[in-house]
């Protein structure tokens, strides 16, 4: 027979889930007003959006600060609770910690800022002039500097922004992780800059968009995605959300290069796949939600560069290609095609597997010098140019290729680029855990046969939601800790093999 006490907690935690399934219903609410904004929403509905979005996020801070929501959090203070109970309460706790210590008008100011930074970057980048967007992102910076001195006014303000991406991790591990890449990618990239192989591109002339659409309609078909619940549209840049109930999808055509829509989509069905991987009977609680942006690139990555840039899936899809583009490709070529690496590309959304991750640092170095207070807005175009010129040995010739380039700063979203690398090296270990139990996935991926390891994803990695910490779920997923050692070892090998190194 239950304890008065241990009722009383019962029934305290019943109303916290409550409480929280509301909230987070705002939150998800907020996401499709933003997924319109993206997709279909006029151009001259930003007025009325930028309000309602504030609004929704202010709703939001203050169910997050509710007093009913503190009290329910003390009262479970030191209770009985099973592990999925303390994960709950474990992970409202820190949101509310660090919303608590927010002001509320602050969170509304910088909704607002973002969605009105939208169109000031579309045309700041339409017009190729970084000034037209200079005072937009120096109210955000400090928008942003204000938001982390808030939180913990005695700590590095860049370590708390990356913990609203990843809280577990620690912005030392991605500092470790990316300075590793950085030292063993450059030199990796050099010699295949000095190698005398040949990876030219089969595709010639330009490809219909409706043709682009039906092949990467086939893609998602091929890998599994949930038509019932899921659909899939454009956007000038591809992103996914939603929830395990509506996961939806959107990519971008290039009428000269139908493998940059092939490959978003398999990205983005990555993140959705993950999405739809979440426990239903958990949603509106952490334990329905996903983990981190780290453990979701995971994801994306895993789909589509261990699959879809793999030659199994190559000789898998090479028909499907040619009889929607009309062309004679072999799968080989498809393979080759899909693994350039070209260090002169200025574009991140459109670089190799390899040299991302150079543009990936360079973003981290220049947001954690501005939010630091190292690096002036104004001197961002010319620090970018040089970095890009370090690392990559290539030169924008305009904002719009150059810093203008990324969305994520409209959305104030300082400290979100790290966790794209995190999650590229998380990917290969989660892969070779799962080629570790399952064996044979080449010969599962070349039949079409990918059930098993989505099945395998499910079960060790997105039914717990956030049930266990990042470092926690890792270690539960692959047996061993957030290591790079797997995506270093793969990126060795795929690429030697291409390159002949």
């Amino acid at each position: 027979m239950a304890t008065d006490s241990t009722a009383d907690a019962g029934e305290t935690y019943e109303a916290l889930v409550e409480h929280v399934t509301r909230m987070t219903n705002v939150g998800n609410a907020a996401g499709l007003l933003n997924w319109d904004q993206q997709v279909m929403m006029p151009d001259a509905g930003t007025p009325a959006r930028s309000q309602q979005t504030a609004a929704l996020s202010a709703v939001h801070h203050e169910m997050l600060t509710d007093d009913d929501l503190a009290d329910s959090l003390d009262a479970l203070d030191g209770a009985d609770l099973d592990d999925e109970q303390a994960a709950v309460v474990r992970e409202v706790r820190r949101e509310h910690e660090r919303a608590t210590r927010v002001p509320g008008d602050l969170v509304e100011e910088i909704s607002e800022t973002s969605s009105n930074a939208l169109p000031v970057w579309q045309e700041a980048k339409r017009e190729d002039d970084f000034e037209q967007f200079a005072p937009t992102l120096e109210k955000l910076v400090e928008l942003k500097r204000e938001y982390a001195e808030h939180i913990d006014p005695d700590r590095d303000p860049y370590a708390v922004l990356f913990e609203e991406y990843e809280p577990y991790l620690g912005l030392d591990t991605a500092e470790r992780v990316l300075e590793r890449l950085r030292d063993e990618l450059v030199p990796l990239i050099d010699e295949i800059s000095d190698s005398d192989a040949d990876l030219a591109s089969p595709f010639e002339g330009t490809y219909d968009e409706a043709a682009q659409e039906e092949l990467v309609r086939d893609a998602l078909d091929t890998l599994g995605y949930d038509w019932d619940r899921g659909r899939l549209d454009t956007a000038p840049h591809p992103f996914s959300m939603g929830t395990q109930f509506d996961a939806r999808v959107t990519t971008r055509f290039t009428p000269e290069d139908p493998l940059d829509a092939l490959g978003s989509t398999i990205h983005e069905f990555g993140h959705a796949t993950y999405t739809q991987g979440l426990p239903q009977e958990h949603y509106g609680t952490p334990l329905g939600e996903s983990r981190d942006l780290s453990v979701h690139e995971s994801q994306s990555r895993l789909w589509e560069n261990h699959v879809g840039r793999s030659r199994p899936f190559m000789d898998l899809f090479a028909p499907t290609v040619n009889d929607h583009l009309g062309t004679d490709v072999s799968s080989r070529e498809l393979y080759e095609a899909a693994n350039q690496i070209y260090p002169d590309n200025l574009i991140r959304v459109e670089a190799d597997e390899l040299t991302y991750h150079l543009h990936i640092i360079l973003r981290f170095e220049i947001e954690r010098d501005l939010i630091s207070g190292d690096l002036d807005v104004s001197e961002v175009p010319q620090v970018w140019n040089d970095k890009m010129d370090e690392y990559l040995d290539v030169r924008p010739d305009s904002d719009s290729e150059g810093c203008l380039q990324d969305i994520h700063w409209t959305n104030g979203a300082f400290g979100y680029f790290p966790t794209y690398s995190l999650g590229s090296v998380l990917a290969a270990q989660i892969f070779a855990a799962a080629e570790d139990d399952l064996g044979g996935l080449d010969e599962d991926v070349r039949a079409g046969e990918f059930d098993p390891l989505r099945e395998w994803l499910v079960e060790n990695v997105h039914r717990h939601g956030c049930r266990y910490t990042t470092d926690d779920l890792v270690r539960e997923a692959t047996g061993e800790a957030f290591t790079a050692d797997h995506f270093l070892d793969y990126a060795r090998g795929k690429f030697g093999d291409l390159y002949g190194l």
